[in-house]
C-alpha cells in the first residue's frame, strides 16, 4: 500500500519509514519499532503473530485482511449514517470527509472515501477539482458525485452521455434492420416496455433528480435531431420524460412544461385511442400556450414527432375515418380527428420549427379536410365493396366493368396532395400499411406506386418501409403474379434503389419472397440488389447472404427427387414359384 496521505492525517508513512531508514545505525531494529509502532495495538495479539509466522502468513497478509473487515464495517456505518436526514449528519460526514480525504489515492481506502462522497448532498468545490483532475478517481466516483461534477461540466457530461445516445440509436436500427425480426417489430413493444430499455434507464440514473443535467440532455437531443434530422431523439425526449415520471422525479417533472401533454399522450398511445376526454385535455394544453411561452411549442413538436406519436396518431385518423365512412358523417364534423389532424402537423414540423427557431404552430391545411380525406374515404369505400363483393355468390357479383372502377388509380386530390402536404403522405403510407395488413392485394396495388413521389420522400423512411416489409411477406404467394411485382418492385421499391436503406429494406422482402418470384423478376432483383464499394459493410455482408440463400434454394430444386419405390420395374416380374 503506497503511503500518500498517511503522514497529513498523522500516520507514519513511506516518507517517515524512508528517513528512519536512512539515518538509524541498526535497519532490522528500526523496521521492527516501526511494526510495534503502527501495527494493531493490542497486547493479547502480539504472542499470536509467531503462530501465524509457523503457518507461513505474511504479516502483510493478515494486516491486509483485518483492514479489509474494518473497512467494510466503516464503510456500511457510512451508510446507515448516509440514510439519516438532518444538519447533524451532514455535518458528521463533513468531518469524516476531511479526515479521509489525504488517504483517496491510497487504492485499498479509496471506498471509505467514495462512500462518505456518495452520501454527501454538496461537496466543496475544493474536493471536486482534485476529482476532475485525476482521470482514476473521477472514474471511482459513484454517479451521485460524478452529477455535482457535471453541472459546472458540460463537456464531461456529454462525453459520458454521449456513448448512451449512439446506443440508443444504433438499438433502434438494429431492430429496424434485422432481418430475422419479424414477430417483435419496431412498434410492437408498449410505451412502457420501451422506456425499460438499457439506455433510458441509464440516463434517468445520470440525471438522478437534478433539473440542470435533464436540461442538458434536452438540449443535446434537441441539438443531435436538428444535426442528423434522426427522429428517434425524439422517441428518446419523450421516453426520458416519462421515464422520470415513473420514478416519481417530480423535482423535474414538475418543471418540464411538456409533461403534462406528453403524459396524456402516453396514456391515449398506451390505450390505443383518443376519447373525448383525453382530446379536451391535449386540446386545453395546446390552446392555452399563451404569448411569450411559444418556444414549449418546440419541445411538443419533438415529443409529437416521435415515430410512435405520428403512427398512433396516423392510425387513429384511419379508424375514424372507418368509423365516419361506417356512420355517414363528415371529417369536418368530428372534433377528435381535427385535433389529431392538428397534433400530427405539428409533429410533422418539428425539425423545421427548431431548425427556423419560428415557433408557431402551422396551419392545417382546410382542403386536407374538406378534399383529401374525403379521396381517402372514397378508396375506404371501395375496399369494402370489393370486399362484400368477394363474399357473394358468383352468379350475384358485379360485372367485372364495376369491380374495375373499384379498383382503378386513386382520385387525382388523393395523388396531389400526397404529393403537397407531408400530412396527406404520411396518412396515405398509414392507408396503405391497412391494405396490405388485411392482405387486400387490389387495395396495395392500387396505391403503393402512388408513394413514390410522395412528399419529401417520406415514405422512404425507415419506420415506414420496416413496417410494410413486414406486412408484404405473409402475402408471399401474390409475388407469383408479374403484375403485383411490378406495383411493389418497379414503381414503389426500384424508383429510390439508390438509397442504402432502401436497398437493405427490399433485400429483407427479398429474403423472404424469393421462392415464388418469377425467375426472370429474381435475377433482375438479385441484379439491382447488388451493394457498390462506396456501401456499408452491413450491405454488402447481407447481400452475400441473400444470394447464398437463393443460391441454395435454386440447387435445392434442380436436386433429382429419390424414385418411388412402386416406380421400380422389379414390381412388374412375377413372382418365382416356391422351392419344393
Amino acid at each position: 500500500m503506497a503511503g500518500f496521505g498517511l503522514e497529513e492525517i498523522g500516520i507514519p508513512g513511506g516518507g517517515y519509514l524512508k528517513e528512519s531508514l536512512t539515518h538509524c545505525t541498526d535497519p532490522l531494529k528500526a523496521i521492527e519499532e516501526f511494526q510495534v509502532e503502527n501495527g494493531i495495538l493490542l497486547p493479547s495479539l502480539r504472542p499470536m503473530l509467531h503462530l501465524l509466522d509457523l503457518h507461513n502468513v505474511k504479516r502483510l497478509d493478515f494486516h491486509n485482511s483485518i483492514m479489509e473487515e474494518l473497512r467494510d464495517k466503516l464503510i456500511g456505518q457510512i451508510s446507515e449514517l448516509g440514510a439519516k436526514e438532518g444538519r447533524e449528519r451532514d455535518r458528521k460526514l463533513k468531518e469524516l470527509l476531511t479526515k479521509s480525504f489525504p488517504v483517496i489515492k491510497i487504492k485499498a481506502l479509496r471506498p471509505v472515501v467514495m462512500c462518505i462522497l456518495k452520501h454527501m448532498a454538496h461537496v466543496e468545490e475544493k474536493y471536486l477539482k482534485i476529482l476532475v483532475r485525476d482521470r482514476e478517481l473521477y472514474e471511482a466516483c459513484d454517479t451521485e458525485v460524478k452529477r455535482q461534477i457535471w453541472k459546472d461540466s458540460q463537456a464531461l457530461f456529454g462525453d459520458e452521455v454521449s456513448p448512451l445516445l449512439t446506443g440508443y440509436i444504433t438499438s433502434k436500427e438494429d431492430t429496424l434492420f434485422s432481418v430475422e425480426n419479424l414477430h417483435n417489430l419496431f412498434f410492437s413493444p408498449s410505451p412502457k416496455a420501451r422506456r425499460q430499455g438499457e439506455m433510458v434507464q441509464k440516463l434517468v440514473h445520470m440525471i438522478g433528480r437534478n433539473v440542470k443535467l435533464y436540461d442538458l440532455v434536452l438540449q443535446f437531443l434537441r441539438t443531435l435531431f436538428l444535426r442528423t434530422r434522426f427522429v428517434h431523439y425524439c422517441s428518446l425526449r419523450a421516453e426520458l420524460l416519462m421515464a422520470l415520471h415513473d420514478k416519481e422525479v417530480h423535482d423535474i417533472t414538475a418543471v418540464d412544461p411538456c409533461h403534462k401533454f406528453t403524459w396524456c399522450l402516453d396514456a391515449c398511445i398506451r390505450e390505443g385511442r383518443v376519447d373525448a376526454k383525453r382530446s379536451r385535455e391535449l386540446q386545453v394544453f395546446l390552446d392555452s400556450i399563451r404569448r411569450g411561452q411559444e418556444q414549449v411549442l418546440g419541445d411538443l413538436s419533438m415529443i409529437l414527432c416521435d415515430p410512435y406519436a405520428i403512427n398512433f396518431l396516423a392510425n387513429s385518423v384511419i379508424r375514424l375515418l372507418h368509423h365516419l365512412m361506417n356512420n355517414d358523417s363528415m371529417p369536418r364534423e368530428n372534433s377528435v380527428l381535427v385535433l389529431v389532424l392538428r397534433m400530427l402537423a405539428l409533429g410533422l414540423h418539428s425539425w423545421d420549427m427548431i431548425e427556423s427557431q419560428v415557433f408557431r404552430e402551422p396551419k392545417l391545411d382546410p382542403q386536407i379536410v374538406t378534399k383529401f380525406l374525403p379521396s381517402l374515404v372514397s378508396l375506404m369505400v371501395d375496399d369494402e365493396v370489393r370486399k362484400l363483393n368477394s363474399k357473394l355468390p358468383l352468379d350475384e357479383r358485379e360485372t367485372a366493368i364495376a369491380v374495375i372502377e373499384h379498383s382503378g388509380p386513386p382520385p387525382d386530390a388523393y395523388q396531389a396532395y400526397l404529393q403537397e402536404s407531408s400530412v396527406a403522405c404520411v396518412l396515405s403510407m398509414h392507408y396503405t400499411l391497412h391494405c396490405a395488413n388485411r392482405r387486400d392485394r387490389a387495395g396495395v396495388m392500387r396505391v403503393l406506386g402512388t408513394l413514390a413521389t410522395c412528399h419529401q420522400d417520406r415514405a422512404f423512411h425507415d419506420t415506414f418501409l420496416h413496417s410494410l416489409v413486414a406486412a408484404l411477406i405473409p402475402m408471399t404467394d401474390e409475388f407469383a403474379m408479374e403484375d403485383f411485382c411490378t406495383i411493389v418492385f418497379d414503381e414503389f421499391f426500384l424508383t429510390n434503389i439508390s438509397r442504402e436503406n432502401v436497398m437493405r429494406h427490399l433485400m429483407k422482402l427479398v429474403w423472404y419472397v424469393h421462392t415464388k418470384l418469377p425467375d426472370n423478376r429474381r435475377d433482375t432483383l438479385l441484379k439491382a440488389l447488388q451493394p457498390g464499394t462506396h456501401q456499408s459493410e452491413n450491405s454488402q455482408t447481407l447481400y452475400e447472404s441473400l444470394r447464398r440463400r437463393v443460391t441454395a434454394h435454386q440447387e435445392a430444386q434442380v436436386q433429382p427427387q429419390p424414385s418411388d419405390s412402386t416406380d421400380s420395374p422389379l414390381l412388374t416380374m412375377p413372382t418365382p414359384p416356391p422351392l419344393p
